[in-house]
C-alpha cells in the first residue's frame, strides 16, 4: 500500500512540475502575452491525453490486447484522406476558404460516418464480432491510406507542404474556439461513459464470463466503440494523429499500477498522458526550437516502447 501511494504522489509531483515547468520556462517580462498562448496549449494537452488514454484504455479491454489501440481501426487513416481530398479541391485557396472550425467539424464528422457505417451496417443483425471488426478497419484503412497516397501524388509542391503542415501533431495553431467545442465534445462523451467504466472490469475477464454475469456485451461493446470513436475523432481533429501515444500510456500504467479497476486506471493513463505530452512539447519549444514536432518525438520513443513490448511478450512465451 505505502508504495503505492508513494507511485500516486510521485505521479502526481510529475504532472504538476511538468506542467509548470511548461508554463513557466523562460518566461520573462512578457508574461502577459506568452501565458494565455501557453495555457492554451497546455488545456489542449490535457484534452488530447485524456482523450487518447480513455479510448485507448477501453479500446485494450474490450479487444483484450494490450498492445493495439483504436488507431488499428483506420480513424487516422480517414483523417489523412479527408484532409488531403480537402486540400486536393481547393489548392493553395484551402484554410482561406474553409475556416479552421469548418475543417475540425468535417474531420469529426467524417471519422463518426466512418464509424456509424461499420458498427450499423456491417453489424445491423446484431452479431458482432469485434475481431471481424478489427480485420475490417484494418483493411479499409489500408485502402484509405493508399487512395491518399494517390492524390498526394498529383499535388503541387506547396499544395502537399500545405497537407503536411496540417497532418504533423501541433498544439501551436490550437484557437479558443477549437479548444471550447473539442472540451465540450469529450466532456459530453465521459459524462456518458462514467457509469459504463465499471462494467469494463467484468468484460476484461472475457465475453464469456462478462455473458454469464448478465452482462449485455453486444450492446455494451457498441457503447464503447462509439465513444472511442467520439474521443478518437476529437483528439486527432484538433492536433492530427499520435499514433504511439495510446500504447505508451496505458503500458506504463499497467506497469506501475497493476489494477483491473478501470475507474482508477482510466485517472493514472490520462496524467501519465499529460506529462508525456508536457515533456514533449517542452522539448520542441526549448530544446529543438521547433525543428522538430511532438509526433516525431513520441513516435520514436513510442517505437522503441513498442518493440521492447513486443520482445517481452515473446520471452513470457
Amino acid at each position: 500500500m505505502k508504495t503505492k501511494n508513494l507511485k500516486l504522489y510521485i505521479l502526481l509531483l510529475l504532472f504538476i512540475g511538468s506542467g509548470l515547468l511548461f508554463l513557466g520556462y523562460s518566461i520573462g517580462s512578457h508574461y502577459e502575452y506568452i501565458l494565455p498562448k501557453r495555457l492554451i496549449r497546455l488545456t489542449t494537452m490535457i484534452l488530447v491525453a485524456v482523450a487518447v488514454a480513455y479510448s485507448s484504455l477501453i479500446f485494450q479491454t474490450i479487444t483484450n490486447n494490450r498492445i493495439l489501440t483504436p488507431a488499428i481501426m483506420g480513424y487516422e487513416s480517414v483523417f489523412i484522406l479527408i484532409q488531403t481530398i480537402i486540400i486536393y479541391i481547393y489548392g493553395d485557396v484551402t484554410f482561406r476558404t474553409i475556416t479552421e472550425t469548418n475543417n475540425f467539424f468535417i474531420a469529426i464528422g467524417g471519422m463518426l460516418l466512418f464509424s456509424i457505417i461499420l458498427y450499423f451496417i456491417l453489424f445491423r443483425k446484431g452479431k458482432q464480432n469485434i475481431y471481424l471488426l478489427l480485420l475490417i478497419g484494418i483493411v479499409l484503412g489500408t485502402l484509405f491510406e493508399k487512395v491518399s497516397q494517390f492524390f498526394q501524388i498529383i499535388l503541387d509542391p506547396n499544395e502537399f507542404s500545405m497537407l503536411e503542415t496540417n497532418l504533423f501533431v501541433s498544439f501551436n495553431k490550437m484557437n479558443t474556439d477549437l479548444l471550447v467545442i473539442g472540451t465540450i465534445l469529450t466532456s459530453v462523451a465521459l459524462l456518458l461513459l462514467h457509469p459504463f467504466l465499471k462494467y469494463l472490469d467484468v468484460i476484461a475477464l472475457g465475453k464469456e464470463h462478462a455473458i454469464n454475469l448478465g452482462l449485455d456485451y453486444e450492446k455494451l461493446i457498441r457503447f464503447y466503440m462509439m465513444i472511442i470513436c467520439v474521443l478518437v475523432s476529437v483528439s486527432t481533429a484538433l492536433v492530427g494523429p499520435i499514433a504511439f501515444l495510446g500504447i505508451m500510456v496505458t503500458n506504463i500504467c499497467y506497469e506501475l499500477f497493476p489494477t483491473n479497476k478501470h475507474q482508477k486506471t482510466v485517472w493514472y493513463c490520462s496524467a501519465i498522458g499529460c506529462i508525456i505530452l508536457f515533456l514533449g512539447q517542452f522539448l520542441v519549444e526549448h530544446v529543438f526550437n521547433f525543428s522538430t514536432t511532438t509526433s516525431i518525438i513520441i513516435n520514436f520513443i513510442g517505437g522503441i516502447y513498442f518493440i521492447y513490448l513486443i520482445l517481452k511478450s515473446t520471452q513470457k512465451k
